[in-house]
């Protein structure tokens, strides 16, 4: 596997980011990037990102957590931000993702008593860690995100979307960070997710990561899936549901998760106005408020 590594250099001068990187190895000898806020004994909130965005996203939503006294740890997935990027397309997987994770969060950090957060790919990834090792976890939140098995069409923009990420001759990320989000974002945050990609070599998780969604029935990961439908579904970890309402990707999957998800029952379950697919650029310290508000209170 050839591997890249993005100079530290191109992280200088991070608006509102002002945290330190922390790293991990794992399987594959690869090196994971995260970085945390709050105190160290704090209850551990996981907060994992989505496509094509990294731990620079969860920014606002860490501050908040912080301050409830709780320990935010944002992950940088393989590929992306700081973490080691893998520089072929077929490198990626949804089962090495999984396992690339679970390492840094199970084995490398040792966490236990979890608050699984989720948005986008980091929902795909934290839900099967969720039903995939319930005995770490002890909470769950979904924000814009879902578990695909394939057995449901995916909406017809998302198709658009994974059409114009495999054909682009370059991908523009802060580009399409921008398209998914209301707020119209300044220079420098459109700067800092074109941080972790120098040039295209660079880029081969984002174009990975929307063709390796279960859109099919017969799709290698849609087995795994549909396993962890199943204990999730029973699962008695209280579950939060936090969507946006202006998200046309994964809108739909909010009340499937409020009604399907054993821990969700009874709860309220905040919808954030004004917000679009990337609800942490457009309203992280709302969000950030409704999951400390969630921890603390259960």
């Amino acid at each position: 596997m050839r591997v890249l590594r993005t100079p530290e250099e191109r992280f200088a001068s991070l608006p509102g980011f002002p945290y330190e990187p922390r790293y991990a190895e794992v399987p594959d000898g690869l090196r994971m990037a995260y970085v945390e806020a709050g105190p160290a004994d704090g209850e551990p909130v996981v907060l994992l990102h989505g496509e094509p965005s990294w731990s620079f996203l969860y920014r606002d939503v860490m501050r908040e957590l912080a301050a409830a006294g709780l320990r935010a740890i944002a992950v940088d997935l393989v590929g992306f931000g700081r973490s080691d990027k893998p520089a072929d397309v077929g490198d990626h997987s949804y089962a090495g993702h999984v396992e690339w994770t679970r390492s840094l969060l199970y084995d490398a950090l040792g966490l236990t008593g979890v608050t699984l957060v989720g948005q986008d790919w980091g929902g795909l990834i934290g839900l099967r860690l969720a039903a995939e090792h319930p005995d770490r976890v002890a909470r769950i939140v979904a924000a814009n995100t879902g578990l695909p098995t394939g057995d449901i069409p995916m909406p017809e923009v998302w198709h658009r979307f994974k059409d114009a990420v495999i054909s682009a001759p370059a991908l523009d990320i802060a580009r399409f960070v921008q398209s998914g989000c209301v707020t119209e974002l300044a220079p420098e945050v459109r700067a800092a997710y074109d941080a972790p990609f120098p040039d295209e070599t660079y880029k081969a998780g984002p174009r990975a990561m929307p063709p390796l969604v279960p859109a099919t029935p017969d799709d290698p990961a849609a087995p795994a899936n549909r396993a962890a439908w199943q204990i999730l579904t029973t699962l008695d970890r209280p579950f939060l549901v936090a969507f946006s309402d202006s998200d046309p990707i994964t809108g739909g999957m909010a009340p499937i998760l409020r009604r399907s998800m054993r821990g969700a029952a009874g709860r309220a379950h905040p919808v954030i106005n004004g917000a679009g697919h990337f609800l942490q650029e457009d309203a992280g310290t709302e969000l950030g408020r409704h999951i400390a508000a969630f921890v603390t209170s259960t």
